[in-house]
């Protein structure tokens, strides 16, 4: 995986490269599809869904509400069970303490499991520039780090990867002679086989292992992660330290409070009932013990947060990272993750980028969603995404951030739309203009104009007269 820290400076540029690759669509129609259908039919099957939903949300709400007072109980509960918490505003500081920990392992190399924050604060570049060698365990990374990309997803980093693409990484990069069928072969037992060949020896040499936390228990000092390839627990039991990367909102009350979200999480993220692997980690090992680490570290990460506590934006911080919104996103399906410049993509990366990157340097994203409203449909702790993303486009155009083309666009538009009959004539105008240049065509593959449309796909012509043509039409027919 790419160790460059990404910006979403250049959002409109990294849109038009995606939508030139043709494999993208491939491999994102493949998945998305999937994940979709999976979740309608287990939600099917938890008619509780829709309590359980007001239940996440509350427990985040109450969390937050009282944040400062579950920071401090799982510190104290964390610290009398033997593990070490540190506490990092920037990622700066978050990346120093683990670079710090790991120097004082002496470690040579780290295996990590998946984890989003580690993203967040460009820990994999951090590594890198001290000489540290990296071994993502999570499959879907693993193929990324292989490729030299960062994650386009939050839960399946390599969603973008279709399987073709895949056996061609693992036929380069891996030689494993226990594996007699060609990687070629597109067969999915055959390239995990080989995955796990490859990584297998590379967890016992490791000298620390590094991991996020999908949560943070308050009354037992505890962190949850949640796999379904059983990677977490051989990079976090078997190196002699383990170090935990995890944002300050990731914490709950108790094991019963993140039991709710985990029943969410599952069902939300891959259509499951639970995953496979779902660990609670305590402390390092104690000394009637004889698997785990020896030490146990903690960093917990601000970067931001907190001034989204005290702000608008506040709803955000309950987010579990399931990527249902990202999974229902009309334009995400279309581009993928990478165009928006960080580990968030989708709805949630419209939001939560402008506050960890700056509203100016991702001014584009909120602004690359059409507000239709699904993703807060589907969000299982109820964030209202829409509204949070139209909240920053009114900052966007307060602080004067949209360019001067479009915020003129928009008082041209203005000034027509408040003058119906103005509207209507050049709504009839523009719909015969593009039947004409549609020659009888379903589709209009150049216009001019919209060479920001056309360019990558098909503008369909209209197929009939105007909507208020049609409408009075009807409405003196029904009058007769």
């Amino acid at each position: 995986m790419s160790s460059a820290i990404r910006s979403a400076a250049n959002f409109k540029g990294e849109v038009h490269d995606a939508l030139a690759r043709p494999n993208l669509k491939v491999g994102l129609d493949r998945t998305i599809g999937l994940l979709q259908t999976r979740r309608r039919d287990v939600l099917a099957r938890y008619p509780e869904f829709e309590a359980a939903r007001e239940a996440g949300a509350r427990i985040k709400d109450h969390t937050l509400a009282h944040l400062d007072h579950y920071l401090a109980e799982f510190e104290k509960n964390a610290t009398a069970s033997g593990s070490v918490v540190h506490w990092a505003e920037t990622p700066e500081e978050a990346c120093k303490i683990v670079i710090d920990l790991c120097r004082k392992a002496d470690a040579k190399s780290v295996t990590r499991v998946k984890s989003m924050l580690g993203e967040e604060i460009g820990l994999p570049k951090a590594l890198a520039d001290a000489g540290i060698e990296r071994v993502e365990t999570d499959l879907a990374e693993h193929i990324i780090q292989l490729a030299d990309e960062p994650p386009s997803h939050i839960v399946i980093p390599a969603m973008h990867k279709t399987r073709e693409e895949v056996a061609d990484l693992f036929a380069e990069h891996h030689i494993h002679p226990m594996i007699e069928t060609p990687l070629t072969d597109l067969n999915v037992g055959v390239l995990v086989e080989s995955a796990r060949q490859e990584l297998r020896p590379k967890y016992v040499a490791a000298d620390v292992g590094i991991s996020g936390a999908n949560f943070l228990i308050a009354s037992t000092g505890s962190i949850c992660t949640v796999t379904n390839e059983g990677n977490a627990e051989l990079t976090t039991e078997l190196p002699r330290m383990h170090i935990v990367t995890a944002g300050i909102e990731k914490i709950v009350p108790s094991p019963e409070h993140a039991l709710v979200l985990l029943r969410l999480l599952a069902r939300s993220a891959l259509g499951i009932e639970f995953t496979q692997y779902t660990s609670f980690f305590t402390g390092p090992r104690r000394a009637d013990e004889t698997r785990g680490p020896e030490e146990m570290h903690i960093v917990l990460v601000d970067n931001g947060r907190t001034q989204m506590l005290a702000s608008e934006m506040r709803p955000m911080l309950r987010c579990i990272r399931c990527a249902a919104c990202i999974n229902h996103c009309p334009v995400y399906s279309v581009i993928g993750g990478h165009p928006y410049g960080s580990p968030y993509p989708g709805p949630m990366g419209s939001v939560l980028t402008p506050a960890m990157q700056s509203l100016e340097v991702a001014k584009d994203l909120p602004h690359a969603c059409t507000l239709n409203g699904r993703c807060q449909e589907v969000c299982p702790v109820k964030i209202p995404l829409p509204d949070l993303i139209r909240s920053l486009r009114d900052d966007t155009w307060r602080r004067k951030l949209v360019p001067r083309p479009a915020r003129l666009a928009v008082k041209v538009w203005a000034k027509v739309a408040a003058r119906p009959w103005l509207y209507q004539t050049l709504v009839k105008c523009s719909t015969r203009a593009l039947r004409t240049f549609a020659s009888g065509k379903p589709m209009i593959d150049r216009l001019p104009l919209a060479g920001g449309w056309t360019g990558t796909r098909d503008f369909p012509a209209p197929s009939g007269k105007s909507f208020m043509e049609q409408y009075k039409t009807q409405q003196k027919r029904s009058q007769r």
